[in-house]
């Protein structure tokens, strides 16, 4: 389908519930993955690159990412009714599941296979949430910061994390306060290059 085809939108807060209980239980360790392809190539209720603005601020609310998304959308459509039926559907099902496993893992949780299980999950999880970062880079080419600089603060933030294995919180903190800097500045040359030309 077009990227530029109108774009759809939740027929109901029945129809939020649903989609978000669905999308609740297909993912595991982050439904990032699963999130993306449904809201934006299945369902078409966003562009990419509302997906990434959306997501950028569902990161920075305290609470999960993605529920902090079901939030947003259902409350973008039928007010404080669809922001509840949204986190309902992103929270009743998935609950029910997890109970569910904490009794029956209780009593394997000792075993290798148990643990080797867990192990292989992850690196599925984390392999999943890769794939959906390169999809989406395309939609940074927008991006009042430029690409090169989205790319040199998520490099920064990596080597912060992954190799000095400096404390999240301290990581973001710094290249948050540099990426907001960097987005003001552009933002505000940007209002003033159609003053300038006039």
């Amino acid at each position: 389908m077009s990227e530029n085809a109108p774009l759809n939108q939740p027929r109901s807060k029945t129809d939020l519930f649903v989609s978000f209980t669905l999308l609740a239980l297909q993912g595991f360790g982050g439904v990032l993955a699963v999130v993306q392809r449904e809201l934006v190539e299945k369902k078409r209720w966003m562009t990419r690159e509302q997906f990434v603005e959306d997501w950028a601020v569902a990161q920075i609310m305290p609470g999960p990412n993605v529920v902090n998304l079901s939030l947003m959308i259902g409350g973008r459509y039928f007010g404080l009714a669809g922001a509840l039926a949204g986190l309902a559907g992103m929270l009743t099902a998935p609950l029910c599941v997890v109970l569910l496993l904490a009794v029956a893992f209780g009593g394997v949780s000792d075993h290798a296979w148990a643990q080797g299980a867990l192990r292989g999950m992850g690196a599925v999880s984390a392999g999943l949430i890769a794939a959906v970062g390169l999809k989406l880079i395309g939609a940074l080419k927008g991006n009042p910061m430029g690409m090169p600089v989205c790319v040199a603060l998520a490099t920064a933030s990596f080597i912060g994390v992954g190799v000095l294995r400096w404390p999240l919180a301290m990581v973001l903190l710094g290249t948050g306060i540099v990426a907001c800097g960097w987005a003001y500045s552009q933002l505000a040359r940007q209002a003033r290059a159609p003053e300038s030309r006039s």
